[in-house]
Formats: structure tokens, sequence, C-alpha cells
């Protein structure tokens, strides 16, 4: 079964799935207001669940790095949940490249080369957003490529952990705006 709850950030509402145990989804709700939300029947787990992730989340918008992190369950083929994996590992105020990140899962494979773009597409179904830090994945030219919160938000959580944006740029053209 999947509970639901929400969060009211700074950058706006944020859903919260979770299996009852585990957080299972934390994204930007673009269309939901708190006033709205149905009410959450979710077990004492989930409740844990949720709870722990609000007290991170509060802990993170107040620009501090989290020393902790929730129960969370990362659902997706193999590919998918190493790149989240990898993505967890970039520090606090930190970015990493696509290409960094594909070189990680060609040397944990053993295999000569991994694309970036599908690293790109993995980055993409991260169903944990913010928590596994995919704000923090930009383009080897320092572009900052798309964010399913909106670029918006992309930019201000890399703000928010005091990244050096000075050789980061949003580009104003192409598929991942």
């Amino acid at each position: 079964m999947q509970y639901i709850d929400y969060y009211e950030s700074p950058l706006g509402v944020i859903e919260l799935l979770s299996d009852g145990d585990h957080l299972t989804g934390l994204s930007f709700n673009n269309d939901s207001h708190l006033e709205d939300a149905p009410e959450n029947h979710a077990g004492e787990a989930a409740r844990a669940a949720f709870e722990t992730t609000k007290r991170w989340l509060d802990q993170y918008f107040q620009g501090e790095a989290p020393d902790f992190t929730p129960p969370l369950r990362i659902t997706g083929s193999d590919f998918r949940k190493m790149v989240c994996e990898i993505m967890s590992s970039i520090p606090y105020g930190q970015t990493m490249t696509y290409g960094e990140i594909a070189a990680i899962v060609a040397r944990r494979r053993g295999i000569a080369r991994m694309s970036a773009q599908a690293v790109g597409g993995a980055v993409g179904h991260n169903p944990v957003s913010i928590i596994v830090p995919c704000h923090r994945v930009v383009g080897a030219n320092g572009s900052l490529t798309g964010y399913g919160g909106g670029m918006d938000r992309k930019v201000a959580l890399l703000e928010l952990e005091k990244v050096d944006m000075t050789k980061l740029f949003v580009p104003t053209k192409g598929t991942a705006l």
C-alpha cells in the first residue's frame, strides 16, 4: 500500500510517498496546495517515515547538511538504483557531471565505457528528489540541464547549498529545460 503526505517547503509543496516503512517518493507537487491535500491515514510506520523525512527537510531548508538519511526504498532497475546510490554520495554543496557518474558506473560494471545519456535517463527517473540529490548533477560544460522540479528550483537548491555557481549556467535552448 502507498501512503501520501505533503511538506510545505520554501520552494513549494513537496509530495512524500511511503510504502509504510520507507520513503519511496519525494517530488515537488506543482499543482497541489496543502489546504487541498487529502487527509493522510498512514499507519504508524509510514507516519514515522514521513516525520523523519520532514525533520530532514527542515534541516536541509535551513541551509544545513542533514546528518542522517530517512529510511529509503529506491525502486527501479539495478542500473537506476546504482545511479541513485552514486548520486547519494555527492557531498552537500558539490556537484558531479553525468560523465563522472557514467565513469563510476563503468568501473563498477567492469566495462570500458558507459553512456552519459543513459545516466541522464536514470537521473531523470530519480524517485526521491533532494534526498537523492539529482539537482547536484550537471553537464560537463557547466550546464544545469533539466530538473523535474523546474530549473528555478534546481538553481535555488544549489544556491541554498552554497554551490559555486560561477562556472554553471542555465541553458537557453534545448530539450533539457
